[in-house]
């Protein structure tokens, strides 16, 4: 049996200059606490028993990074642990909602009211401005409609959508 547990972060953020530097734990920020969190699960993991494997699982957005670069800072985090975590860093090219829209039939079912045009028009790893094409299926009033509220209730509406 596997067993997992999910950290939700408020925001991606940026990989901090200082990999070894304090940063403040009440930020919720993914990238700006990926360091002293690795060195953690690093120093816990290498206590866990042979039997019991565990691994850091990273999902993120790309955003408007480049790939190659930012895998590039992702394994220098990484590399710079020690002991290191078994670690696996999945990036979402496009946006994480992307990951939702590629499986229309789990889509539907978890959304059921999900607006079949908008869904049809979606072609898998497409880059389309994927979380609006997901608020445009699922959000009374589509993207234009939460454009309205601001970036902040969009975060927290994608939050809601994922």
């Amino acid at each position: 049996m596997n067993t997992f547990k999910v950290h939700p972060y408020k925001g991606v953020g940026r990989i901090p200059k200082n990999l070894s530097g304090n940063v403040d734990p009440s930020k919720r920020i993914l990238l700006t606490q990926l360091p002293k969190l690795l060195r953690g699960y690093g120093k816990t993991f290498a206590n866990y028993p042979e039997d019991y494997p565990a691994a850091v699982i990273l999902i993120c957005d790309l955003d408007a990074k480049c790939l190659k670069s930012f895998r590039e800072e992702l394994f220098e985090i990484l590399n710079a642990c020690d002991p290191k975590p078994e670690t696996r860093f999945c990036v979402a090219i496009e946006e994480g909602e992307a990951w939702f829209l590629g499986d229309l039939p789990a889509l539907k079912k978890a959304y059921p009211k999900a607006k079949d045009a908008v869904l049809s028009t979606y072609i898998n790893d497409s880059i389309c401005g994927t979380w609006e094409k997901l608020a445009d299926a699922i959000y009374p009033g589509g993207s234009a409609a939460l454009l309205t509220k601001g970036w902040q209730a969009i975060g927290a509406e994608k939050l809601y959508m994922g």
